[in-house]
């Protein structure tokens, strides 16, 4: 029991340091102003736990955003990451994982290296070796913190596989700073994110006479001049002039010694204004907290897009540039500038690479392709693949109506409603119209010609029936409706014209009206025709009534009638819901149907069925009468022609209703023209040939005493 109370007391006690280390710790952090000239943790960009924290740097996570951005700028989207085995490559690998998902890129693979290892095992290596060679990834990412073991593998990879690209993050292009040659020379063909050069105060000539000969007191740069330079070339001679650009440029211009000049500046300049403001006013003022105020709102020294030094993170954003590292003579490294980053310009025109000036490391130095799937042509789209990854996938081709324009589309574009997908399914096409057109329709020249052949026909007949109107034949038969009857024939063979063509408000108006009237006129004589053959035949009969009712008043009255009310009926429907053109860009694929939409359906039904009610009148009275005695009796003609007439439009109907576009129109045309046909073969033929052929029968005589040769 004292043994537990005794580590009670322990623990309390020890959890009571802690909490007061951390609370001392916290306060020292809240209360002192700093500013870094190379921490990169994201950790440090919380104002809410370090709002007195500052850096003349980005964290990293900026770094591998824009990474991430460069990979996408050249379709890389399946890498390998290559990272050491460590907080740093932990924290910085997920990081950048996060940015890649973001933008659609995929991890091929993953290996992580000991930074505590001087060596790695040949086993590890050479499965390492042999997943990157089957891996279709072209380009690896390194991560984390710089290690010699992972140049010597960098080493390694590049020599067996001779097709991959090194991407190196800003926290590992610090060795060509601090080695400029010693391993630098292994990422030949490298691609590098490094800070931009920032541009060193004046500093006289004092650098420009450095040398170990000038200076033979000073141990630490004979130590640097003969380790990092001299021993490594075998005739220093042959590299002499080397000497200039590594001591001025590597080590004073480069990596961290601009930053930390710039850092003890923005300090000095932020104390130098507090200082002005608040030491006449305020005598022995407090200034650290101050101080914070001042740093925030210091200006802007660079020839940049900001007025303030520090963005609100409290970081000092600015360019970024992309280099391309290779070997040169002397065991050196050439690094060509071939792009830039700016975040403070607009989207889209942030980065800047020029992959012509790029030294690739395959034979055609060619861009190198580091992709899971082959790229989806235009007219494809993507497709998830079998497996999980979203980077492999398979290519489908768009759907009609459908397209994709540029390589690896995510989705198909749909056409517009007038445009359709060509071949190819890469481009939008106008939708081919389709009416019966006298350029592309050999039929719509069939029904041309056949129209003007009956119409020259049917008017040859009214010529006949007019020279030989006071013949027998002619008078027995009702002359007048003979007239009317042919001339509305004739009329409805021209109406054809109106169906065919590209159709217009005009003629989708008139078509069906015009048509409907005249063939009602026409369909009314007959009924005339026939209504008077048989008061003719009431009327024979001895002491009948019907024998007032014998006049051409009558049948004038009933043409009149019959076909005034279709023409009150058409009315009604042109003034109601009149027929329209129409495009239809939905029935068939790729072809807009220039139709006429017959506006009100019951109106048109109505015309119709009007129509065929007195074609029906018409065959029943006629196939009564087609006995009566009577030597030109033509109520049999007239029944054959109504037979014709109402076989045609009752197969019309269904064929009508089941088509559409411009077969629709052709149905519509045929039973025109064979019901017009039938009308005029049937009643006119036989008599024409008697008038031409026959004329001894054609007299009055034959007529009274039924006598026919």
């Amino acid at each position: 029991m004292a043994t537990s109370l005794a580590e009670i007391k322990h623990n309390k006690k020890e959890n009571y340091l802690k909490d007061k280390l951390t609370a001392i710790s916290h306060k020292s952090t809240q209360s002192f102003e700093r500013i870094s000239y190379g921490a990169t943790k994201y950790a440090l960009s919380d104002k809410h736990l370090y709002p007195h924290f500052f850096r003349m740097v980005q964290n990293d996570h900026t770094y591998y955003k824009i990474l991430s951005r460069l990979l996408k700028q050249f379709n890389w989207n399946w890498i390998g990451i290559l990272t050491t085995y460590d907080d740093a490559g932990e924290t910085e690998q997920l990081a950048f994982m996060e940015y890649l998902s973001n933008d659609g890129i995929c991890v091929s693979f993953t290996f992580k290296l000991s930074v505590y290892k001087l060596t790695i095992k040949e086993s590890e290596v050479q499965s390492m070796l042999s997943t990157i060679e089957k891996s279709s990834a072209q380009i690896i990412v390194l991560c984390g913190s710089f290690d010699i073991a992972i140049v010597s593998v960098i080493s390694m990879i590049q020599s067996s596989t001779k097709k991959t690209t090194i991407i190196i993050p800003p926290s590992w292009s610090i060795i060509h700073n601090s080695k400029p040659n010693k391993y630098t020379t292994l990422l030949n063909g490298s691609l590098a994110l490094e800070d931009y050069y920032i541009p060193f105060p004046e500093y006289g000539d004092f650098f420009d006479n450095i040398n170990p000969s000038n200076r033979p007191n000073e141990n630490i740069l004979s130590y640097v001049w003969t380790t990092e330079y001299l021993f490594r070339y075998e005739d220093p001679s042959n590299c002499s002039n080397i000497y200039s650009d590594i001591i001025a440029k590597d080590y004073l211009t480069q990596g961290a010694s601009p930053r930390v000049y710039y850092t003890v500046f923005a300090m000095a300049s932020a104390l130098h204004e507090m200082h002005v403001d608040l030491n006449d006013n305020y005598i022995g003022y407090n200034y650290r907290y101050q101080l914070n105020h001042y740093i925030k709102n210091l200006k802007n020294m660079f020839e940049m897009n900001r007025t303030m030094l520090f963005d609100d993170a409290g970081e000092f954003p600015y360019h970024y540039t992309f280099t391309n590292w290779v070997s040169v003579p002397c065991e050196s490294v050439e690094r060509k500038v071939v792009g830039n980053f700016s975040e403070w310009v607009p989207e889209g025109q942030q980065l800047f690479i020029d992959p012509k000036r790029i030294t690739w490391l395959n034979n055609n130095n060619e861009i190198p392709r580091s992709q899971c799937s082959d790229n989806c042509l235009p007219g494809f789209r993507k497709m998830p693949g079998t497996g999980i990854v979203v980077c492999c996938y398979d290519c489908t081709k768009c759907p009609d109506g459908e397209i994709s324009n540029k390589s690896d589309s995510e989705n198909c574009i749909k056409c517009p409603d007038n445009e359709w997908s060509n071949e190819k399914k890469n481009k939008c096409i106008p939708k081919v119209e389709q009416f019966l057109s006298f350029k592309d329709d050999a039929i719509t020249i069939v029904f041309a010609f056949v129209s003007v052949l009956l119409f020259l026909i049917t008017l040859m007949i009214l010529v006949i029936f007019h020279l030989f109107k006071e013949t027998a034949i002619i008078k027995a038969n009702n002359k007048n409706l003979s007239f009317v009857l042919l001339v509305s024939v004739m009329l409805s063979f021209l109406c054809v014209f109106l169906f065919l063509g590209r159709p217009v408000d005009i003629t989708c108006k008139m078509r069906q009206s015009t048509f409907f009237i005249i063939y009602s006129i026409a369909v009314s004589s007959v009924l005339g025709k026939t209504v008077m053959i048989c008061i003719i035949f009431k009327a024979s009969r001895p002491g009948s009534n019907w024998k007032n009712w014998v006049n051409m008043k009558v049948s004038n009255s009933l043409v009149l009638f019959f076909s005034l009310i279709q023409i009150i009926i058409n009315i009604t429907w042109l003034i109601v819901s009149p027929p329209f053109h129409e495009l239809d860009m939905q029935s068939y694929p790729g072809i807009i149907i220039v139709q006429c939409n017959e506006g009100s359906v019951i109106l048109f039904y109505s015309v119709l069925g009007y129509m065929g009610f007195l074609a029906a009148v018409s065959f029943i009275l006629a196939f009564l009468a087609r006995t009566l005695p009577d030597s030109f009796n033509e109520a049999k003609y007239i029944t054959f022609s109504m037979l014709v007439f109402c076989s045609v439009w009752i197969a019309m109907i269904p064929a009508y209703l089941s088509t559409k576009g411009k077969n629709m129109v052709i149905v519509e045309i045929f039973a025109i023209l064979t019901s017009s046909a039938g009308l005029l073969g049937c009643i006119f033929l036989p008599k024409c040939f008697i008038i031409v052929f026959k004329p001894e029968i054609n007299t009055k005589t034959v007529m009274l005493h039924g006598t026919q040769r």
